[in-house]
């Protein structure tokens, strides 16, 4: 009399940790950290009546095409196109980093140690951080074509893409590295902070008194957090690659 089946095992994945389209993924998405290099070196060139206050001007402002009155604000950003091109290389920073960086990868946070199971609720999480971080991208790649005084509400759509999508990737990403990597928990606080400053851009109408101060509360972590989570991965692979590199000398 024949036993009655086991039940099977799950398949398990090794993923990979240290090919050469983890590494550009990695230093992809850690590359987004140029926009602040970019921001200060605008607002050092801002030509408006007024210095540009981080608390009150928006973010925006630095990448008008025209000096005047915008939305009753005065603006004049000589190096618009600066500020603008930075948009657009931060986000495809962050799409190349969407393409390239697997979901297998990304369950692990880069370590070659601990192993996957495909399309279990971890993979599922990772391929929406995947998405999420690609749309995130696409919108700061609009927001940079379609500067604010373009005369377009994509620009407005692009902000929100960027912010939203943004702040959960990082609150997904935050979750799935739990017990997987110490930076977990601060990628966790940059999407709630941004999540946070988004909600409350949104139930206030940004009528406040520093809305650059919660505009950059909602974008700021984003950037610092998809920043930690390139860096993260990038110091894993460059290590898993140079113990293969010392193996693949031994032998």
């Amino acid at each position: 009399m024949s036993s009655a089946p086991s039940a099977a095992m799950p398949a398990t994945l090794i993923p990979d940790t240290a090919s050469t389209r983890q590494y550009i993924g990695a230093w992809s998405v850690l590359s987004v950290l140029q926009y602040f290099a970019a921001e200060a070196a605008v607002i050092g060139a801002w030509a408006g009546p007024r210095h540009y206050d981080l608390r009150t001007g928006y973010i925006s402002d630095l990448g008008a095409l025209n000096c005047g009155i915008f939305d009753g604000r005065a603006v004049c950003s000589p190096l618009n196109w600066l500020m603008n091109a930075s948009f657009v290389v931060q986000g495809l920073g962050m799409l190349l980093g969407a393409l390239l960086l697997s979901s297998g990868l990304l369950c692990v946070a880069a370590r070659a140690d601990l192993r996957v199971q495909p399309r279990r609720r971890p993979w599922l999480a990772a391929v929406w951080v995947r998405i999420l971080t690609g749309t995130a991208g696409a919108g700061t790649v609009i927001v940079g074509l379609v500067p604010q005084d373009a005369g377009s509400g994509w620009h407005i759509v692009g902000a929100v893409m960027y912010f939203l999508a943004g702040a959960a990737a990082l609150l997904v990403l935050g979750i799935l590295w739990l017990r997987k990597s110490n930076f977990a928990w601060f990628i966790l606080v940059c999407g709630a902070v941004s999540l946070a400053a988004l909600v409350t851009g949104g139930l206030t109408g940004m009528d406040i008194p520093e809305p650059g101060t919660l505009e950059r509360l909602m974008g700021y972590p984003v950037t610092l957090g998809m920043a930690t989570a390139g860096l993260v991965i990038a110091r894993q692979v460059h290590r898993h690659r140079k113990m293969m590199r010392a193996r693949a000398a031994l032998s």
